[in-house]
C-alpha cells in the first residue's frame, strides 16, 4: 500500500458538503464562510505513546480521539464546526486496514457533528504514529469566549464531571459542540475554555489572560467515579485527579452571577452544570473560599520541551 492508494480509498467514504464547494483531490480545499462570520483555526496532535497506548487503543479509538480533540478547541470558543484537514505520519509497514479503521474512527466523529473532512496529507517513515487534525469552523466575532473575558463578580461553571480520564474516557468522549452552542444561546459567556490539561491549569489559563483571580471551591467540584476508582491507587485524592489529571475536555467558563444563578434552575440543560467558583478583583488561581482559601498551582499536563 501507498499514500495515493488510501486517499483513494478516502476519497470513497467522504462525500460532498454544502460549506466545501472544493474538498478532497485538489492542492487546496475552499469553504464557504457564513455571512458575518469570522474563521476559527485549531491544530491538535495525537501522537502515539504521548497521547495513547499504541499497545492498548485501537486504531479507532485513536482516529476518535483525535477527531474529538480538534472538535473540542471550537466548542471552546462557543463555535460552529464547519470542516478539518487530516494530516497523518505513519511507522512504514501499517496495513491498509489500520488506517482504514482509523479513518473511520475520525469520520465517525466528524459525522456525528456534520463536519466535513476536507484534505490533509500522508507521509511515513520510521517515527510513531502522528495525527494531526486542523478543525475550522465559524464564529460572531461579537460572541467569541475568549480566555480573556473573565469579568470580577462572575461564577465560575463547569460542565459534566471531572478526573479520571485516563481509564478509558480519553478516547471516548465527545466534544461538548452542541451543549456550547446551547449555552451561547441561553446566555451571555464572559470566558472560557475546553478542560484539555487539567481544571487547575486551564482556570488557571482564564485567571491569567483575564488578570482576575478565580477562586475554585473544593467541596462544588464535580468528581467522576473514574477518579474516585484512579486514587485508591494513585496516591492523590479523587479531588486531585478533578483538578490536575486533564483531557476531560469538559467546559469551563464565566457569566454575571445573575445569568449563572438562573441557568442552574433551568430543566432543560442539554448537560450537568456545576457552580464551582467565582471571579473577583486580583490575581491567579485559589482554592476553597473567603479567607479560608489558599494558593492553587496551575498544575495539570504540560509538554517538556
Amino acid at each position: 500500500m501507498n499514500e495515493l492508494d488510501l486517499i483513494r480509498w478516502i476519497r470513497t467514504q467522504v462525500g460532498a458538503s454544502p460549506a466545501a464547494p472544493v474538498g478532497i483531490g485538489d492542492d487546496c480545499a475552499a469553504l464557504r464562510m457564513p455571512a458575518g462570520k469570522v474563521l476559527l483555526v485549531t491544530t491538535d496532535m495525537v501522537i502515539a505513546g504521548v497521547h495513547f497506548d499504541p499497545q492498548t487503543a485501537s486504531a479507532a479509538q485513536v482516529g476518535h480521539k483525535a477527531m474529538a480533540r480538534g472538535l473540542s478547541d471550537i466548542a471552546a470558543m462557543a463555535g460552529d464546526a464547519l470542516a478539518v484537514v487530516v494530516a497523518l505520519a505513519a511507522p512504514r509497514g501499517m496495513d491498509l486496514k489500520y488506517f482504514q479503521e482509523l479513518f473511520l474512527g475520525m469520520k465517525s466523529v466528524a459525522d456525528a457533528f456534520g463536519v466535513q473532512i476536507v484534505g490533509g496529507d500522508v507521509a511515513s517513515g520510521d517515527l510513531p504514529l502522528t495525527l494531526t487534525v486542523t478543525a475550522l469552523g465559524a464564529g460572531d466575532e461579537t460572541a467569541l469566549a475568549l480566555r480573556s473575558g473573565a469579568r470580577p463578580g462572575d461564577l465560575a461553571l463547569v460542565t459534566g464531571e471531572l478526573g479520571g480520564s485516563i481509564l478509558g474516557r480519553h478516547l471516548s468522549f465527545l466534544p461538548r459542540l452542541n451543549e456550547a452552542k446551547w449555552l451561547r444561546g441561553a446566555i451571555a459567556i464572559h470566558a472560557m475554555v475546553d478542560l484539555s490539561d487539567g481544571l487547575a491549569a486551564d482556570a488557571g489559563h482564564v485567571a491569567e489572560e483575564s488578570r482576575v483571580a478565580i477562586e475554585l471551591w473544593d467541596e462544588a467540584i464535580p468528581i467522576s467515579r473514574a477518579a474516585g476508582e484512579l486514587a485508591r491507587t494513585s496516591g492523590k485524592t479523587p479531588l486531585e485527579h478533578a483538578l490536575t489529571d486533564g483531557e476531560d475536555y469538559e467546559l469551563f467558563f464565566t457569566a454575571g452571577a445573575a445569568e449563572a444563578e438562573a441557568l442552574l434552575r433551568r430543566t432543560d440543560l442539554p448537560v450537568r452544570a456545576t457552580c464551582i467558583g467565582r471571579v473577583s478583583a486580583g490575581s491567579g488561581l485559589w482554592l476553597g473560599r473567603g479567607a479560608a482559601r489558599r494558593h492553587l498551582p496551575a498544575k495539570g499536563w504540560v509538554h517538556e520541551l
